[in-house]
């Protein structure tokens, strides 16, 4: 897989990268070892671009990834995640903290548990809407001059952030949900990415699963997976869903490809700038998705997809509050 420059920094990734989130949180059962062999075979594929977080789990997922790099650290693009505070005592309780005393502590605890000496790609995960970016950012600034962090990033914040964290220290990347039904983020964040020279990784680029075609009812996951209690996954709103992706699997079916594949496509086919990093815990589905960074759509087929993708119901959230507006 051919790599790609996020930002004006340097910081190199593959044309895709791989979510680990899934492998400990959120998504039903996990298998370690299955997931282990999954970021291993992303490796032997060129994937190079890992995204865990400490909130996963919470805690889990950084030792997990951290686990399965030991002895390949010269091969990867550790990307991880702090700000969202859990407990785990309690992980459905969340809280946002982007004071510099937990800027540091949090950078730290990841290194620890990564068992690395620094971080190639941190990210505050969610913006404290009580602290001044420019405080968040500088204590990430810091940790660069110190060699704990290579590049600076932020997640799911809103364009005037932006502008003044990325006046506070170059930020190479924004992580922020991009799909084909989530599109946002075209109006205004997008523009902004563009002007400032800052990559976009793209989170949920298969809508959580639903553009895959495997996930309909509550019947296709575990009782304790947190997507079906999602707006669009719920009532009507699902309904109405099922008929887009109806009409994405038809597509795909026409193509000789998998609905998975179709919608990775599209993603990849907005920009070099733009990585998309599918999350999967299994090797079957990460080969699939992996496959799609090599398909082409034509002008057509792309615009179509973005006409029925128009049509999405419901909202990404079912709590946004940590978004910042």
């Amino acid at each position: 897989m051919r790599a790609v420059t996020l930002g004006n920094q340097g910081l190199r990734v593959s044309r895709q990268g791989l979510g680990c989130m899934g492998m400990s949180d959120f998504y039903g059962v996990f298998d370690d070892t299955e997931s282990i062999a999954t970021i291993h075979r992303a490796l032997d594929l060129g994937v190079t671009l890992l995204d865990t977080a400490d909130m996963y789990g919470p805690y889990t997922n950084e030792r997990l990834v951290g686990t399965a790099v030991a002895d390949r650290r010269d091969q990867v693009v550790i990307a991880t995640k702090f700000g969202i505070v859990r407990d785990p005592a309690n992980p459905a309780a969340r809280g946002v903290n982007g004071r510099p005393e937990y800027v540091r502590a949090s950078a730290d605890a990841s290194l620890a548990r990564l068992g690395v000496d620094h971080i190639d790609l941190y990210y505050q995960h969610r913006v404290d809407p009580n602290v001044p970016i420019e405080e968040t950012v500088g204590a990430m600034a810091e940790l660069v001059t110190a060699g704990k962090v290579r590049y600076l990033g932020l997640s799911e914040a809103a364009p005037a952030t932006i502008r003044r964290a990325h006046a506070t220290a170059p930020i190479s990347a924004l992580q922020t949900e991009y799909s084909l039904w989530s599109r946002e983020l075209e109006a205004e964040i997008l523009p902004t990415l563009r002007e400032l020279g800052i990559g976009l990784v793209a989170y949920s680029p298969l809508g959580r699963g639903f553009l895959t075609g495997t996930l309909r009812s509550q019947a296709d996951v575990g009782p304790d997976d947190f997507r079906m209690t999602l707006p669009r996954m719920q009532g009507e709103n699902l309904e109405t869903n099922l008929g887009l992706l109806a009409e994405i699997e038809k597509l795909a079916t026409d193509k000789g490809v998998t609905p998975a594949q179709l919608a990775l496509a599209w993603v990849h086919r907005q920009g070099d700038d733009v990585v998309p990093i599918p999350g999967t815990k299994r090797r079957r589905y990460l080969e699939d998705n992996v496959a799609a960074a090599e398909l082409s759509l034509t002008e057509a087929e792309a615009a179509h997809l973005a006409t029925l993708a128009a049509s999405v119901a419901g909202d990404r959230y079912l709590d946004a509050s940590t978004i910042d507006r």
